[in-house]
């Protein structure tokens, strides 16, 4: 019996996924719990497992595609088994939440003025069409394969006879050059619309292509792969146009001769200064939304409140500089020492090691420090379980591996999830300081601004020292401004004197 591939759940968070890439392909041999493709969640990038022993099947989608959480995108069989069933459901499927959505895109190409986009999503059953570069396209949601051409020569047929006359405009362009592409070659290309709209935007002539999606459907990846293979899109639409324009009878060449304007090279527009301002969209990121669906719960539902310290950094600076000494290949930074001093100052005070959980308070009886580390996505915090037992030789080697992977997006959920406290420095960026929003459901981060040398008084003298301002956003829920203010007072007073850690 064949074993449906659906789209795990990777990641405690994960709501969709992407199709980073297959590890098969159709027609592979795959065993049970064998990866069969890597998962781009929200996090990280995951292999996915096979939960059936057989042949794939067949692979429904592409790499690079995005799909909700159950979606079926595989299928795992014997060879000759019969599976036309699971990929007819399969389509409907898709093309129901397709036609649910009601997509409407219509996109121009700039250059070629008359080049234009127009893909609609019918009611169900309905047939639907697109029109791109003039030739006529079937659509992939919920249509009929095999009337298009038909059904339009029936609905021109009435229009000529009555002798009504075609709108003016881009409007009556793109229809004759859709009229014009029937003559030529009778033949009806399959374009899913988010290949219609990419071929628009990057002027790809898709009567070039071959597409690779069922039924010879061009989707996503041929444009992608005619993008990477290098094509001319000016010439190959100044080719297709020349071919068209010989086709045609001498008498209609001559009446679009006489309407085409001057090739006179045009003087080119001057950029303008007033109104709204040039943009362009960019799809978020996985990672990008998720960040944005969890902050959207801690800053406005969480009652922040904030405390500022300064700290002497001159005696933490000169422990660093003794660690790395013992041993070169250590490397150990002033965040190490401070996650140390973070989860030692936790354990004294244990009202700010805690999270809120509604009806209740927890507290947590060791310290579990998320350490936020940029990534070319947005944000993630690897996490230094029980940093309060470990030396800071230990948590700087942790921190490094961990940080390593997080940007290859090779963390497993439970390296960053889970957390009881968290840090964010940007003092390394030059920032004096700043205040950072609570990753729900800890109480409490810290914000670590940059080690500045400034002039202080010490014993009725000026003298320099490495100063750092550090902000703790406090959820007042769980801590109040005293509570606040004791662990800050403990967290300084050990940064200024590490012996503290030993004592």
């Amino acid at each position: 019996m064949a074993t449906q591939v659906v789209m795990p759940k990777l990641s405690p968070t994960m709501e969709e996924g992407q199709l980073s890439r297959w590890l098969k392909k159709e027609g592979d041999k795959v065993s049970m719990g064998e990866p069969i493709a890597e998962i781009d969640t929200d996090k990280a990038t995951m292999e996915m497992q096979a939960l059936g022993t057989g042949v794939l099947r067949k692979i429904l989608i592409a790499a690079g595609e995005t799909a909700p959480l159950g979606q079926l995108i595989a299928i795992i069989g014997e060879p000759d088994e019969d599976i036309s069933a699971l990929v007819n459901e399969a389509g409907s499927s898709e093309a129901a939440a397709e036609n649910k959505q009601r997509i409407e895109t219509s996109v121009e190409a700039g250059q070629d003025g008359a080049q234009q986009e127009t893909a609609q999503v019918a009611p169900s059953g309905a047939r639907t069409q697109a029109t791109i570069e003039g030739q006529p396209l079937k659509g992939d949601v919920g249509g009929r394969p095999d009337d298009g051409a038909q059904q339009q020569q029936q609905e021109a047929a009435p229009a000529k006879a009555s002798g009504a006359s075609a709108p003016s405009g881009n409007g009556a362009q793109a229809a004759s050059e859709s009229g014009r592409g029937q003559q030529q070659t009778g033949e009806r290309l399959v374009v899913s619309p988010i290949a219609a709209r990419m071929a628009a935007e990057a002027g790809i002539n898709l009567r070039s292509l071959s597409g690779s999606g069922p039924g010879g459907r061009i989707v996503k990846r041929d444009i992608e792969a005619a993008i990477s293979a290098g094509q001319q899109p000016a010439a190959q639409a100044t080719e297709a146009r020349a071919d068209e324009a010989a086709q045609q009878p001498r008498h209609l060449r001559a009446v679009e001769s006489s309407a085409q304007p001057s090739t006179q090279p045009a003087p080119q527009p001057q950029p303008s200064t007033t109104g709204a301002p040039p943009f362009h969209d960019e799809p978020s990121s996985a990672m990008r939304q998720t960040i944005a669906r969890r902050l959207v719960t801690s800053i406005g539902p969480v009652p922040h409140f904030f405390l500022t310290t300064e700290i002497e950094m001159d005696r933490a600076a000169e422990m660093r500089r003794n660690i790395n000494e013992l041993d070169q290949e250590l490397k150990a930074s002033v965040n190490d020492i401070i996650i140390k001093v973070t989860a030692h100052a936790l354990m004294q005070h244990p009202q700010v090691n805690a999270s809120f959980q509604e009806k209740s308070v927890r507290y947590y009886e060791r310290a579990d420090i998320g350490v936020a580390v940029a990534i070319e996505d947005g944000l993630i915090t690897p996490v230094i379980r029980s940093a309060n037992t470990k030396a800071i030789g230990a948590i700087a080697r942790e921190v490094r591996e961990l940080a390593e992977r997080a940007r290859a997006k090779k963390l497993h959920p439970d390296e960053y999830t889970g957390a009881t406290f968290s840090i964010s420095n940007l003092g390394m960026m030059g920032i004096d300081e700043f205040t950072a929003v609570i990753n729900p459901p800890e109480a409490a981060i810290l914000a670590i601004g940059a080690m500045t040398p400034k002039p202080v008084v010490r014993d009725g003298e000026i003298v320099v020292r490495q100063m750092m301002r550090v902000t703790m956003s406090c959820d007042h829920r769980v801590i109040d401004g005293a509570t606040g203010a004791r662990f800050l007072q403990t967290f300084k007073k050990i940064l200024e004197n590490p012996l503290y850690l030993i004592a």
